[in-house]
């Protein structure tokens, strides 16, 4: 049986840091060098600057691993990449880092001893693992969905686990493609904003916005109902 849980508010305190954060922004923006230095021109050419690398797609790739173990926020990474690739290369190098790194946590969660990997997850070891080797790739598909542990963590208790390395591959990937959806729209809504701002489609990046909210919205309430 489920474990109740208990209800939980908005994390106003997030939402707080991300509002400062986004006046400190528009602040530095309207009061400092940065708007003449961060212009579409210059994003631009710094992108085709750095697409030449041929290390570019490794380096992106390896930001995402280290990103995993950091905690740094993947859509970050994800903004980085479609900017730097344009829409179509910068999602498939998105989502190629994020099954690396999910590969690179699962595989430290089978290495490491399993006294280490409690030590990291606590009681979602338990909890969690008991749960991803009854339902599998639904559980890896509900993890990502329900994204408590953090995504390093939930892929370590994964490997600790022994769960079998194509069910978790598989449910990782399934959990990646509503986010594809919403990038590859957004990604092109962006691409022409720095060329061109007449060429924003407003009402297409709000549409996404509300479907893919809608859509994690009815997920993570069937998944609960479920029992995840």
């Amino acid at each position: 049986m489920a474990r109740k849980r208990k209800g939980r508010g908005p994390a106003w305190g997030k939402i707080a840091a991300i509002a400062v954060a986004i006046a400190l922004l528009a602040a530095a923006w309207r009061w400092t060098p940065l708007a003449e230095i961060a212009t579409a021109e210059n994003i631009l050419a710094w992108t085709r600057a750095v697409r030449e690398k041929w290390w570019a797609p490794l380096a992106l790739v390896g930001a995402y691993v280290a990103g995993a173990f950091l905690l740094f926020p993947r859509p970050v990474i994800t903004l980085v990449s479609v900017l730097t690739f344009g829409v179509w290369l910068g999602v498939a190098y998105g989502m190629a880092g994020v099954l690396v790194a999910a590969l690179v946590t699962y595989a430290a969660g089978r290495l490491l001893p399993e006294a280490t990997v409690r030590r990291i997850a606590g009681d979602a070891l338990e909890v969690v693992g008991k749960k991803l080797r009854e339902h599998g790739i639904v559980a890896i598909f509900a993890a990502n969905m329900l994204p408590t542990p953090p995504f390093a963590v939930q892929n370590m208790i994964a490997g600790a686990v022994r769960i079998r390395l194509w069910q978790f591959m598989l449910g990782t990937f399934l959990a990646l493609l509503p986010a594809v959806v919403a990038w590859t729209v957004f990604g092109d809504q962006l691409s022409a904003a720095l060329e061109d701002s007449s060429k924003v489609s407003y009402w297409a990046i709000g549409a996404v916005v509300a479907l893919f909210a809608a859509f994690i919205y009815l997920t993570r309430r069937w998944l609960r109902a479920k029992g995840f």
